[in-house]
């Protein structure tokens, strides 16, 4: 996931505002304004960091009783996050840092907010996009080992970004296509992230991923509380809406491609064996 540092978050007069709309008693401050206004951010501490990639490394391990998960989890963790940092940097909106939260996941925060949509819609995608590369490693692994255990380190680490690419807040994929949702209509953006936040979320209970369920849902009622905001720059254009639709496809091949190699390897391409693996992998904390 990725964000970044809130303190103030003007809407500009007369603009499309999308469902979000504005926030009663904002006002426009300039790009000067608003940094001078922005506490600075010193990142998260050397210990805490440490202790929470242990309780993160050693809660996944429980849930999935697999230690190549675990590290996997982690490594894809920290990828997918470092590819936000790394587009925040490049379009100016760093030094950004990367946070891991316990019993949760990470996140890439900014220290100014995305000139454009577009910038955002970029931000979003490179987590996932960039994440698939901590693949990698496992890949290797069993193709040199023979042992299909690290396979399982690869689908762990494709579905992390699968699931990021779900359109629900505060996912990437809320971020990736949100943008493209409100330039069609604003209550077009609305209804999805509802209707996908919540199918998310009855994911999440009817698989026993009670934390991820509620971290989800808290974060669903906290944006629909806030009202209609689009905090983002400059709108997308048709143009960019349209390009932001493609990179999401790929991106989202991409993943899927990556998640199912790691079982269409295993069974010689038979689709049918293959979703049998999945469906036992998912029954995971039931």
């Amino acid at each position: 996931m990725s964000d970044t540092l809130p303190p103030t978050r003007p809407v500009r007069p007369g603009r499309n505002t999308g469902p979000w709309g504005s926030v009663p008693g904002s006002r426009t401050q300039s790009p000067e304004m608003r940094l001078a206004t922005a506490p600075e951010d010193k990142g998260q501490g050397l210990v805490w960091s440490v202790l929470s990639t242990v309780l993160l490394g050693g809660f996944i391990w429980w849930i999935s009783g697999s230690w190549v998960i675990a590290v996997a989890a982690i490594i894809g963790l920290f990828v997918h996050e470092y590819g936000h940092v790394l587009a925040m940097n490049r379009l100016g909106m760093g030094p950004a840092k990367v946070y891991i939260i316990p019993f949760l996941g990470g996140l890439a925060r900014g220290q100014r907010m995305p000139k454009s949509e577009w910038d955002g819609v970029l931000v979003s995608l490179a987590g996932p996009a960039f994440g698939l590369l901590a693949a990698l490693p496992f890949f290797a692994l069993y193709f040199g080992t023979g042992e299909t255990m690290w396979l399982s380190g690869v689908f762990a680490i494709g579905l992390i970004n699968l699931v990021n690419l779900a359109p629900a807040p505060p996912l990437d994929g809320s971020k990736a296509l949100g943008p493209v949702l409100a330039r069609i209509h604003p209550m077009v953006e609305y209804a999805v992230m509802i209707a996908i936040g919540a199918l998310v979320v009855w994911w999440g209970v009817s698989n026993g991923s009670f934390i991820f369920a509620a971290f989800l849902a808290i974060a669903l009622i906290g944006h629909l509380k806030r009202g209609q905001w689009r905090p983002e720059g400059r709108q997308l254009n048709w143009r960019e809406a349209g390009y932001s639709v493609g990179l999401f496809s790929v991106t989202t091949v991409a993943c899927l491609g990556v998640t199912a190699a790691a079982f269409l390897i295993p069974t010689g391409g038979d689709v049918e064996g293959a979703l049998g693996m999945v469906g036992r992998f998912l029954s995971i904390g039931r």
